[in-house]
């Protein structure tokens, strides 16, 4: 057993014993009936990729079983003609030259029939449909249908067909012609060339293309039931599907009285038909690429986003499914080192590694960039999507070759369950903001759920209005900035001041910071708040330095933002427009930001500095973060965390880790900054251990702009004394 197959083994188990499951659990539902009941996997539109497993009945014939249908096709199709003769030998007797190079002709245009592709499988148009129905118009439906049984023949065998899927195909065209052959009877339409050499008429030409309609809608019609008595009786979703089988169709039907016309003047032009046919196989095919251009990933060969939205919506809405979603950690350091060329080959091989391990009742997709996703069908519940994530992430963490160089790739996954009939957009959704808090706590994987904090009605609620919010005029989203002032313990001057995020709701009253950070970190509405939070900062940098009052401002940035790596651009453009130093502008990052994806963190911070912006790593003490990230990150101080400030002066163990922080960020050249200082013997304290700049409520409380500016103006700065003195003094 190779590789891949232990894989799949692996996520079978992963997923839980499947013996119960009927046969429409054994392979994807299908989808609006076309005109074949027949139909190809999606997993093998393309050719260049293995076949997956497929129920008996759509498995490829080879060797002994494919020669014994060959033989059994063959004498029922001979046998087929033999009972048309029989039951009207009139009708055979006495056929011209045309009819039997016409019926040659449709045997040779069958052997290579047209694959219309659908939104998961492909459509069996045969070109031959073309002269058999010619031969129908001129000389009845016995002829017609027996050339059209040989041709079926050689389409089940060149498609590789089984003998119940050929049946299904000829008894479609059986059908077709069968009421083609009832209108033709009913309007007494017979074009023959006795009647094509009286010419034919307009009211010839309504009644041939009548006569078409009727043929295309007994073999939907016959394809539907076919499907409704061979798969199941569930209802279906019905989905739209492209024009492109229907108008191939039309097109040779309404080639064939033009055959006949050609056979009037000479049997020997018939063959020029196959220039023609020629033509509608090369729309077919372009539409087919179009088809696979829309719905597949043109680097990977995997469906993409579209595909993947029609395949969360067009299955059956009473099986429970998982979306787990795949971001690929510190994939950019690849395109770094080694160029995009080989990114594009990795993500690639990568994509071939999930296929490979995925098995076929299941949907593997590339979404965009380093980011993938897998729908699984048949999850009981958190605990079997949970192994089939850690399946999916065993099977990454094997090293990819790449130019002689082994890379290692791990990935962080993101899943959201499904149960019933729930859109694309919300899965993907939920699926996203599990993959960013599992890299925001440095977990592999992460589950959103009904118990998730985040997935409450009450926040998603909040979610939505303060997306509507940021959407409108900034003086009327009710967001406003608070500043709480920094102050350098031993000089006591003001050295800047932090932004801190407040909501004016309507109807909540004061939303805070950290309620609105929670709702919205995990989604896309933190990128959008900001973008809003950065720009009125500025503005208001902007302000200050017009007043001769420059202030040094601190934001804080979440890890969505870091990850996003435009954020350098962003606010380098607005520092421009507003003709504000990048010095004053200092941005706050968390451990847990850091954490998600080291590499890309450094990255956009290094650019970030670069340009003049202070880094400052915010929380510090509370996170998992290695200590050798204070040596690589091009930060300018830490952030001592309010919980062990607000207790150095009555617990010794919080006041010994703000000693060793502090002698730390010494040590390293950075600025200690204690947050939560509250009362004067904290204050003192933190004086007493070297801490740099103090921010609590002990100096000021958190303003509006308007009143730190009469605040700056009351303000004088003090300065500690020793411990063992009175009083501070004021300077």
């Amino acid at each position: 057993m190779d590789a891949a197959r232990l894989h799949i083994a692996g996520y079978e188990a992963a997923v839980g014993p499947c013996a119960d499951t009927g046969p429409e659990q054994q392979q994807p539902a299908p989808v609006t009936p076309g005109p074949d009941a027949t139909r190809l996997d999606i997993h093998c539109f393309d050719p260049g990729k293995p076949e997956p497993e497929r129920p008996d009945s759509a498995r490829p014939l080879t060797g002994t079983r494919r020669r014994r249908t060959i033989v059994i096709t063959a004498i029922g199709s001979v046998a087929g003609g033999l009972v048309l003769w029989a039951a009207d030998p009139g009708a055979f007797a006495g056929l011209p030259a045309a009819f039997w190079v016409m019926a040659v002709l449709a045997l040779i245009a069958d052997a290579r029939p047209y694959l219309v592709p659908g939104r998961r499988a492909s459509a069996i148009i045969l070109p031959s449909i073309c002269f058999t129905f010619a031969i129908l118009l001129a000389w009845g439906g016995p002829p017609a249908l027996a050339v059209q049984f040989a041709a079926v023949t050689v389409a089940g065998v060149r498609l590789r067909h089984s003998v119940r899927r050929t049946l299904h195909l000829a008894l479609q065209h059986a059908v077709a012609l069968g009421a083609a052959a009832a209108v033709a009877a009913l309007t007494s339409l017979r074009i023959g060339p006795e009647d094509l050499a009286a010419g034919p008429s307009w009211h010839d030409a309504a009644l041939t293309c009548a006569t078409a309609a009727a043929w295309i809608a007994a073999r939907y019609a016959a394809a539907a039931a076919v499907r409704r008595w061979t798969v199941d009786s569930r209802p279906r979703i019905h989905r739209r599907r492209g024009h492109a089988d229907l108008l191939a169709t039309a097109a040779l039907l309404l080639l064939g009285p033009i055959l006949l016309v050609a056979a009037v003047v000479s049997p020997a032009l018939l063959p020029l038909a196959l220039l023609a046919l020629h033509a509608v196989h090369r729309m077919v095919r372009w539409a087919g690429e179009s088809e696979r251009a829309a719905r597949f990933d043109s680097l990977t060969g995997l469906p993409n986003r579209r595909a993947l939205q029609a395949a969360i919506a067009e299955r059956s809405p009473d099986r429970r499914r998982a979306l787990l979603l795949l971001d690929l950690d510190r994939f950019r350091t690849v395109n770094d080192a080694l160029g995009h060329g080989a990114g594009d080959r990795l993500l690639a091989r990568v994509g071939d590694r999930l296929a490979a391990v995925v098995p076929a009742h299941d949907l593997v997709v590339r979404l965009g960039g380093d980011e993938f996703a897998v729908l699984a069908t048949r999850v009981e519940g958190p605990a079997a999507a949970r192994r089939i994530a850690q399946h999916l992430s065993e099977a990454l963490s094997r090293p990819f070759p790449l130019d002689g160089t082994p890379v290692e790739l791990s990935a962080s996954i993101g899943i959201a369950l499904q149960s019933g009939r729930r859109d694309a957009g919300t899965l993907l959704r939920e699926a996203e903001a599990a993959m960013y808090e599992a890299k925001q706590r440095g977990d592999q994987l992460a589950v959103h759920g009904p118990d998730a904090a985040h997935h409450s009605p009450d926040r998603l609620a909040l979610l939505a209005e303060l997306r509507t919010a940021l959407r409108k005029d900034p003086a009327d989203d009710g967001i406003v900035l608070f500043y709480q002032p920094q102050i350098a313990i031993a000089t006591g001057e003001v050295t800047g001041v932090e932004a801190l995020l407040r909501w004016c709701h309507p109807r909540r009253g004061t939303v805070g910071p950290e309620e609105l950070l929670r709702a919205a970190e995990p989604t896309p509405v933190m990128r959008m708040l900001t973008a809003r939070v950065l720009e009125e900062v500025i503005i208001q940098l902007a302000q200050w330095c017009s007043q001769g009052r420059p202030l040094r401002a601190a934001v804080n940035v979440s890890a969505r933002d870091l990850h996003a790596g435009d954020i350098a651009d962003r606010v380098g453009a607005l520092l421009e427009r507003y003709a504000v130093p990048a010095e004053l502008l200092q941005l706050e990052i968390t451990e847990s930001a850091l954490m998600a994806d080291p590499h890309r963190v450094l990255e956009t911070t290094t650019r970030l500095s670069r340009m003049g912006v202070a880094i400052s790593l915010d929380d510090f003490g509370t996170g998992y973060s290695s200590l050798q990230h204070l040596r690589r990150l091009p930060l300018a101080e830490v952030k001592i965390d309010r919980s062990f400030v607000l207790g150095m002066a009555t617990d010794k163990g919080d006041a010994a880790i703000v000693r060793s922080v502090v002698g730390l960020a010494e040590a390293l050249g950075l600025r200690a900054v204690a947050e939560g200082v509250e009362d004067e013997a904290t204050w003192r304290l933190l004086a007493a251990a070297g801490c740099h700049t103090a921010q609590g409520w002990f100096h000021a409380r958190p303003m509006p702009a308007a009143d730190l500016a009469e605040w700056l103006a009351r303000y004088r700065p003090v300065q500690p004394r020793k411990i063992d003195s009175g009083k501070p003094s004021k300077l």
